[in-house]
């Protein structure tokens, strides 16, 4: 999988489903309403998708665990499949912190490509510390970065520096779009 792109401008005719993950305060729905707007995708912020119980439980200051994602991510990877079905790639934006949590979500349509927004903590942080959000603390921060495991090479994704633009992210997803083999879509 290209964690960088190449020259180029090529991008596959038939466009795979995008989760842009990542830590909170990374910037997943900013990056997710770009590419959207870019692909032509319809964007769903994966945390509208939240039973009220998580999010109450978030809101407390509690971080979710496993028990509590595995309903979550099924509704995701339920949708996105159903959306590709129906010949509609997606952009979702979802944290995707676990890889067991990435497999879940690519188990409806595995040609689903990740989006990883990677960056320093004390980035994040400070881009946190200007934003409200309605029920997920700053104070969580530290067990997003606790739980993340990033992409590994045998998962279909692309690492981005956040603290590129918005414009610059999705030029460098379009060209890493490009460069996958046809033989993965």
């Amino acid at each position: 999988m290209p964690n960088s792109p190449v020259n180029g401008s090529n991008i596959p005719a038939s466009l795979p489903p995008l989760i842009v993950m990542g830590v909170s305060g990374s910037g997943k729905s900013t990056i997710g309403t770009a590419l959207g707007a870019a692909f032509g995708f319809e964007f769903i912020d994966g945390d509208d998708l939240h039973p009220r119980a998580n999010k109450e439980k978030m809101a407390a200051g509690h971080p979710l665990n496993d028990e509590d994602r595995a309903p979550w991510l099924e509704i995701i990877a339920e949708r996105i499949g159903a959306e590709l079905a129906d010949g509609h790639p997606i952009v979702v934006a979802c944290s995707s912190l676990k890889r067991k949590y990435r497999d879940q979500l690519v188990a409806h349509a595995p040609s689903t490509v990740f989006v990883h927004l990677t960056g320093e903590r004390a980035v994040i942080s400070e881009r946190q510390s200007h934003r409200v959000h309605e029920y997920m603390p700053n104070s969580l921060l530290d067990s997003q970065f606790t739980t993340l495991e990033p992409l590994q090479s045998d998962e279909r994704g692309i690492a981005v520096d956040l603290t590129m633009t918005p414009t610059e992210i999705v030029d460098f997803v379009r060209a890493a779009l490009g460069a996958l083999s046809p033989t993965v879509q």
